[in-house]
């Protein structure tokens, strides 16, 4: 049976039935065929059931004798009914099939539709942010193309953004100097740079952030930029770097000022207090004696606060120099001590030093700096000191687990509240305010001495409390060699007895401390108590301060009448009462001992069976008239520009005996000390002179005495420049010695006799 639409079945049943019913002369049933889909299932049984009862009818009609085209046509529907159902239910099958198939696509489509619609949200609020953003952002292909870009690339070109696209930065005028192609390789890669960039409104900078990455899915490459504008920023940076260089060129030129200006007051001041010296040293009334002490006190502060002035400029320029050496500890504390010792017994107050045993002999360190932060604080304690005394000690300490020195300054001052114990450090400022005015000084000292510490890796504490006095403490990491003589007398008065009877409080303690050290026993005599009755000890040693002694000697003699017997009586002795030495010794004095007192020369005295002459602690004039007694009448060539220091130098050696010339430059000495016949013994050389300065000068004079085979003449070159580094560049160019200003007559005449002894 040829292949027939549903349609044409339906029609062809219908055909047949209506024969049927006209040869049966009565209307059949007419068969329900459904062609709607969602009956479909129904209509099939209907034709199953149409089937049968048209099979029933065909034999019903062949029994009772109906005519054959009945039950043939009978049978024909009934045939075709089937077929027709068989068919029907073959394709509702496929139909049910696709139908599935097509609902399961239209939801798959569905669920695209609605992942689509969700991407495309996404990506509209991704570039709406990228919009709202403020910064600039572009994206562009592995060809540098621009794919997008928000309104700010617009704004900032002048143009509206579409007309960007397709174009590259530098097409638009924007060179980006990343180059992140290299980057593809790997995937990725950031780089950042500054990009400025000209625009309608001038030259704008941006912090530009080049992302290169690849997608993930067609491994194409593309950049990512976000620039944000930092003009402001960069002009701000701009305008803090011109500030800076404008502090800095501001910062030098006062370092030059104050350098220049320090210079030129020095060295009118040089002058000043070295006449004040000569002028100390001529008979004098009373009255002019103590005008001269005001010329010499007055300058020599002046001349203190100039020489902070320059540390301070230093400092504060970035331009100080350490120059670490080999230096001797004691050697330098004492040396300091005795040194401000005038100022401490002019305001009739003690000044001691205790250095422990322990110290090494040597240390390497700034002696320069080490001994400038040492005089400030000596400086400020015996200023600030009224009554009692000054004591400076120095021990072995740690800082940091590393050997170090500390060097403790204590003072009975009136103290320093506890608020004030951190300002007293800062520039310009002092404990109070109204201390400038009672005390004087700018309130550098201890600024400056702060920064030295620090400066040489160390610290600087204080403490005090109103009432009590201050102490100050530098440690400072100071390694160095020991000192085995030291350390071997260490316990070099073991089984001592030492008395010490002092007016001052801390002088005693000082020699007490000493003496402990060194393994002796000490006993501190109270000075009210030395007059009264009272069961004294026998003794090794017995120190009385000359200040507590008559001329008739009771004072000694009523300590040994009250039990402090000495097999040794030593005289404590300031350099203003050397000339009692004569009757100390007639009251039974053996021994002299100068203050302050120096350790080494303390512990040879004690364990000296011979007591030691007065003749062992020289005043400075006695210095003088030995350096007359051994060389004198000698031609000296003093080279220097200033009338004042030459005028100085002069007088100081025309009165030791001496014969004086002077130049004014370092031409016209070079010219007279080259020549064959020279009459000169030594020369003193200024370092800076007119027309050829001193260093050059003395290059000259070796170079022309050792092509004429002579000897060298002694050259001292004189400067205020004391550092370190200076010394060793004079002795480099050939200079015999160095002589610092102010010129002091006494230091001079001694520095020409060493020289020439040697």
């Amino acid at each position: 049976m040829p292949a027939m639409t549903r349609a044409g079945v339906i029609q062809r049943l219908e055909r047949a039935w209506a024969q049927a019913s006209k040869a049966a002369g009565t209307p059949l049933a007419k068969p329900l065929i459904y062609s709607d889909q969602r009956h479909s299932s129904f209509a099939s049984k209907a034709l199953v059931f149409i089937a049968f009862s048209n099979l029933a009818l065909a034999g019903l009609a062949y029994l009772t004798g109906t005519s054959p085209a009945i039950y043939v046509g009978l049978l024909l529907v009934t045939f075709m009914a089937i077929a027709f159902s068989f068919s029907k239910s073959r394709g509702e099958g496929v139909v049910a099939e696709e139908q599935r198939a097509m609902h399961q696509n239209a939801l798959q489509m569905e669920e695209l539709a609605d992942r689509m619609w969700e991407m495309r949200e996404s990506e509209q609020r991704f570039y709406g942010l990228l919009e709202g953003l403020g910064d600039l952002v572009v994206h562009r292909d592995r060809d540098g193309r621009i794919l997008y870009a928000n309104k700010v690339l617009g704004e900032l070109l002048g143009m509206e953004v579409d007309q960007a696209y397709g174009k590259t930065l530098s097409h638009l005028g924007i060179e980006i100097p990343i180059v992140p192609e290299a980057a593809f390789a790997d995937g990725e890669s950031i780089s950042s740079t500054d990009v400025a960039v000209r625009t309608g409104r001038g030259l704008r900078w941006f912090a530009w952030t080049e992302l290169s990455m690849r997608d993930t899915e067609s491994g194409e490459a593309s950049h990512w930029a976000i620039a944000r504008d930092i003009t402001a920023r960069k002009l701000a940076e701009t305008a803090l770097v011109n500030a800076r260089e404008r502090a800095e060129q501001a910062s030098h030129a006062k370092s030059r000022f104050l350098a220049t200006v320090s210079h030129e007051i020095r060295t009118p001041m040089n002058g000043i207090m070295g006449m004040a010296t000569l002028l100390a040293d001529t008979t004098l009334t009373h009255e002019q004696r103590t005008y001269v002490g005001a010329i010499s006190t007055s300058s020599g502060a002046l001349l203190a606060l100039i020489e902070d002035l320059l540390d301070y400029s230093k400092i504060e320029a970035g331009k100080l120099e350490l120059e670490a050496q080999k230096m001797d500890v004691r050697e330098m504390v004492e040396s300091i001590v005795e040194l401000m010792a005038t100022r401490a017994f002019a305001k009739s107050i003690g000044l001691g030093c205790h250095i422990s045993p322990l110290v090494p002999e040597y240390v390497n360190a700034d002696p320069g700096r080490l001994r400038q932060v040492l005089l400030n604080l000596l400086g400020n304690a015996i200023k600030f000191t009224e009554t009692g005394g000054v004591l400076l000690t120095v021990i072995p300490s740690q800082k940091d687990g590393k050997p170090a020195l500390s060097f403790r300054v204590e003072d009975t001052g009136p103290g320093i509240e506890q608020n004030a114990l951190e300002r007293i450090f800062k520039d310009f400022e002092q404990a109070e305010s109204g201390s400038t005015r009672r005390h004087g000084g700018a309130g550098l000292g201890l600024a400056i001495t702060r920064r030295l510490v620090e400066a040489m890796k160390g610290r600087i504490i204080a403490e005090s409390a109103p009432g009590e006095g201050a102490t100050f403490t530098v440690t400072l990491p100071l390694d160095g060699e020991a000192d085995e003589e030291a350390k071997n007398t260490a316990r070099s008065l073991a089984g001592y007895h030492v008395g010490i009877l002092a007016s001052h409080e801390m002088e005693a303690e000082a020699l007490s401390r000493s003496v402990r050290a060194h393994g002796g026993r000490s006993t501190i005599i109270d000075p009210t108590a030395a007059s009264k009755s009272a069961q004294g000890e026998d003794l090794d040693a017995l120190i009385v301060d000359a200040s507590l002694e008559k001329e008739d000697g009771s004072c000694l003699r009523k300590l040994r009448e009250n039990g402090w017997k000495a097999k040794r009586n030593i005289t404590l002795i300031a350099p203003s009462e050397r000339g009692r030495l004569a009757s100390f010794r007639a009251n039974g004095y053996g021994a002299f001992l100068a203050r302050p007192a120096r350790t080494r020369t303390m512990l040879r005295m004690l364990l000296s069976e011979i007591p030691n002459r007065p003749s062992e602690v020289p005043s400075p004039k006695a210095g003088r008239k030995a350096a007359r007694g051994a060389h004198t009448g000698l031609h000296v060539l003093v080279a220097e520009d200033n009338e004042i220091n030459a005028l100085l130098a002069r007088s100081a050696l025309t009165r030791a005996g001496h014969r004086v010339e002077v130049v004014t430059n370092g031409r016209a000495a070079l010219d007279v000390l080259t020549k064959q016949s020279r009459p000169y013994d030594i020369v003193l050389m200024d370092l800076h002179m007119p027309v050829l300065d001193g260093l050059d000068a003395i290059a000259g004079v070796r170079r022309f005495e050792e092509e004429a085979g002579m000897a060298p003449i002694p050259i001292l070159v004189l400067s205020a420049d004391g550092q370190e580094k200076t010394r060793q560049g004079v002795l480099a160019h050939g200079a015999s010695g160095f002589v610092t200003k102010p010129l002091d007559p006494d230091k001079l005449l001694l520095t020409l006799e060493t020289h020439m002894a040697a």
